[in-house]
C-alpha cells in the first residue's frame, strides 16, 4: 500500500513497483494534491506502465542526449546534420533547461512561430518537429514520461517538379568538364542520387565486361540493393570507358584510388555545385538541380513503355507513389485514352456527312436490342440528330 509523507513543508509519496519501493515528491505543501498524485501513480502501476521516482523529471538535454544515442546505434547518416543543425542549432536554444512533461502543445506552437518570423521554411520547421517528437516517443518507450503532447506538423508546398527535356540535358551536359559529363550521363539514365549513389561508386562494383553497374546492400537511402545493366546503352558505355581510360591515366600518373568519380589527386568529389550552377546558367537552364535527374529518368522509362515495377526497381523507389507525386503520364497514354474515347463517341454519334442518321439508327440499334427496345426514325432538325427509343414489337415493354 502506497502512503504520504511529509518532509518539512514537502509532502512526498511512497508507493511500490514489482516490489521495490519509490519514493517521490508531490511538489506541494498540500496533502491532497500529494494523495490525488498517489492514486495516479498507483493506477499507473496497475495498468502496467513503466513508473519511476525518476519519472517526468527527464529534462530537454537528457531526451536530447537519448535522441542522439538511437540515431548512432540504429548508424543513421544524418545524424551529424541532426545534432549539429536541428539539435543544437535550434531546439536547444529554445527549450534548454526545461523539463520535457512541462512542454505543451502551446509551446511547440510559440517555437514554430519564431522559426517562421525568422523566415525558415516550412520543411525545415518539420525536421525539427520530427526530432521532437522522437525526443518525446523514446521518453515515453523508457518510462521517463507517461504522455507526449500533440505536436502539429506544417504543410509543405515545396515540392520540386523539375524536368529535363532531352535538348536541355545536351545544352547543359555539354557546358561541364569530361568527368562530370559522364556523372550527368549517368544520373539521366538511372535516376540515382548523385550525391549519396553516384559519386560513391567504386570500380568494384562497376562490371565492364558485361554492362553492369551495382549498388550494394546498404548504401542506398532504403538499404536496398540495385543493378543496372547499361550493355546496349551507347551514350553509357561512351561514359564508363572514359571514366576507365581516366583512371587508367591517374594510376599510372602514381594516383592510386577506388573511386570512379575522383579529383585528380583522387580525393572523392562531393560536390560540384558550383560547376553545375554555372552550365545550367549558360544553358538557359537556371535554377535546376541534380535531383530533377531522377524525376526525369523516371518519366523516360515510363515513356519508353518500361513496366512501373521494373521502373521502380532501376531509381530505387519502394512505392508507386512517386508516379502519382511526379503526375508522370506520357503522351502515348494520353493518345490511347483519345483514341478510347473516340471509339466510344463513334458508337453512340453520327458524323457531319451522316445527315440521314441511317448509320447513327443502326449502332444505336445494336445497343439498345438486347433490352428489347428498338430506334425509330430520327427527327431531323438544324444541327442536331433526335432519336426515339421505342418498345419492340416482339416483346413486350
Amino acid at each position: 500500500m502506497g502512503q504520504v509523507l511529509k518532509r518539512g513543508n514537502v509532502w512526498w509519496i511512497r508507493y511500490y513497483v514489482n516490489g521495490r519501493r519509490e519514493e517521490e515528491s508531490a511538489r506541494t505543501d498540500k496533502k491532497t494534491e500529494a494523495e490525488k498524485l498517489l492514486k495516479q501513480r498507483e493506477g499507473d502501476v496497475a495498468k502496467g506502465l513503466p513508473i519511476s521516482a525518476k519519472i517526468g523529471r527527464l529534462r530537454f538535454e537528457d531526451a536530447a542526449a537519448d535522441l542522439l544515442n538511437d540515431y548512432k546505434i540504429n548508424g543513421k547518416r544524418s545524424y551529424e546534420n541532426v545534432k549539429s543543425s536541428v539539435v543544437e542549432g535550434a531546439l536547444e536554444p529554445w527549450f534548454r533547461g526545461r523539463r520535457m512533461a512541462s512542454i505543451t502543445t502551446a509551446d511547440v506552437r510559440a517555437y514554430v512561430a519564431d522559426r517562421q518570423a525568422k523566415a525558415y521554411a516550412n520543411a525545415t520547421i518539420n525536421r525539427e518537429l520530427a526530432a521532437l517528437k522522437r525526443m518525446f516517443t523514446l521518453a515515453v518507450q523508457a518510462g521517463k514520461l507517461l504522455q507526449r503532447p500533440y505536436i502539429p506538423m506544417l504543410i509543405e508546398r515545396n515540392a520540386r517538379k523539375g524536368f529535363f527535356e532531352r535538348d536541355q540535358f545536351d545544352a547543359v551536359r555539354n557546358r561541364l568538364p569530361p568527368m562530370y559529363q559522364a556523372l550527368v550521363t549517368l544520373a539521366y539514365y538511372t535516376g540515382w542520387r548523385v550525391n549519396s549513389e553516384i559519386l560513391t561508386l567504386e570500380w568494384r562494383q562497376v562490371d565492364r565486361q558485361a554492362g553492369i553497374i551495382r549498388l550494394e546492400p546498404e548504401t542506398t537511402k532504403n538499404r536496398d540493393g540495385r543493378v543496372f545493366k547499361y550493355a546496349g546503352l551507347t551514350e553509357v558505355t561512351a561514359a564508363i570507358d572514359g571514366l576507365w581510360a581516366r583512371h587508367e591515366a591517374l594510376t599510372k600518373a602514381g594516383v592510386l584510388t577506388p573511386l570512379v568519380f575522383c579529383r585528380l589527386k583522387g580525393q572523392r568529389v562531393r560536390t560540384f555545385w558550383k560547376r553545375w550552377k554555372s552550365a545550367c546558367e549558360a544553358a538557359g537552364c537556371p535554377g535546376r538541380i541534380p535531383h530533377d535527374f531522377r524525376r526525369t529518368a523516371v518519366r523516360n522509362l515510363n515513356r519508353a513503355g518500361v513496366p512501373e515495377t521494373v521502373a521502380m526497381k532501376i531509381t530505387g523507389h519502394k512505392t508507386r507513389s512517386v508516379f502519382d507525386r511526379y503526375d508522370i503520364t506520357s503522351e502515348e497514354d494520353l493518345a490511347e485514352a483519345s483514341r478510347r474515347l473516340q471509339a466510344l463517341a463513334g458508337t453512340f454519334s453520327g458524323t457531319a456527312t451522316d445527315l440521314s442518321g441511317d448509320t447513327l439508327r443502326e449502332r444505336l440499334s445494336k445497343s439498345v436490342r438486347r433490352k428489347g427496345l428498338v430506334v425509330a426514325r430520327p427527327g431531323i432538325e438544324p444541327g442536331t440528330l433526335r432519336f426515339s427509343i421505342q418498345p419492340s414489337k416482339r416483346r413486350k415493354a
